[in-house]
């Protein structure tokens, strides 16, 4: 199907990031995104939903019809509308204007808090545009290669996770609140990670031994997943910066933002 320059012209500021134009459009939906969840985060306020109920359901209307001619526009300058549509980020963006005006034809506001909640979902926008900066592309790309060690690691921290809770259970016993295994495996879970919600406590004096162990095993545990991606970082910082090479001396090295070679000035 032949495309109208309109469409060519739409595709380029609404898909094309790279493009002055794109990234223009870009910062206006992020702040547009920002602005339209603040307002549902008001308007969850009795006190304020109660005093500006109707400038909220204007500001409301306003950015549900601003995300609607958005998602038309992107419907009609896509070269694949259906798959679009069908796509997680289509998706989202169709869930995040229906709450409106499905309020139309529904009458109770219980029905209505639930459904509105889907416009959070607009967050998801602002994440898609993260990977098109360079430096959200290397914390992906090191998160990406430690994913392994870090699997591992979570699955090592179960383990123990599950030996001390069945430790404790057979320790302290229901009498004490730890009234089957998965409730102990929980207890020790909240305590390696330090939280320490308090609703669970060990008795005895052996268990608070344990529970000491478990304590200082966790403050050791939490450095572990840290420099895991701590290294993953700097390796992928020092590949991002070696890809950079000048064309006047061909040396790299440079950082990803520089314009100018730092070895002999000229144009990188």
């Amino acid at each position: 199907m032949t495309r109208t320059a309109l469409q060519n012209k739409l595709h380029e500021v609404i898909f094309g990031t790279e493009t002055p134009a794109g990234k223009s459009f870009d910062l206006f939906l992020i702040v547009a995104i920002c602005l339209s969840v603040l307002a549902v985060i008001i308007d969850s306020i009795n006190v304020f939903s109660t005093r500006y109920d109707t400038a909220l359901l204007i500001i409301e209307w306003f950015f549900t019809l601003l995300f609607t001619m958005e998602y038309a526009a992107r419907i009609y300058c896509s070269p694949h509308p259906a798959r679009y549509a069908k796509s997680f980020y289509g998706i989202v963006d169709i869930c995040s204007i229906i709450p409106t005006y499905l309020s139309l034809f529904l009458g109770g506001a219980q029905y209505f808090l639930i459904i509105r909640l889907l416009r959070v979902l607009r967050l998801f926008r602002i994440l898609k545009l993260f990977r098109y900066t360079g430096e959200a592309n290397v914390l992906v790309r090191s998160m990406w290669q430690s994913r392994r060690k870090i699997l591992l690691f979570l699955s090592t921290v179960l383990v123990i996770a599950t030996i001390f809770g069945a430790f404790m259970f057979l320790i302290e016993g229901p009498e004490n609140g730890f009234t089957s295994i998965p409730e102990s495996v929980y207890w020790a879970v909240v305590t390696i990670t330090t939280v320490g919600y308090g609703d669970i406590s060990p008795h005895t004096p052996l268990g608070k031994v344990i529970a000491s162990l478990v304590m200082v095993l966790g403050y050791s545990i939490i450095a572990v997943p840290t420099g895991i991606l701590t290294a993953e970082l700097a390796n992928e910082m020092r590949i991002d910066r070696s890809n950079k090479k000048c064309g006047s001396c061909g040396r790299a090295g440079h950082e990803t933002d520089a314009m100018h070679c730092k070895y002999c000035g000229e144009t990188v």
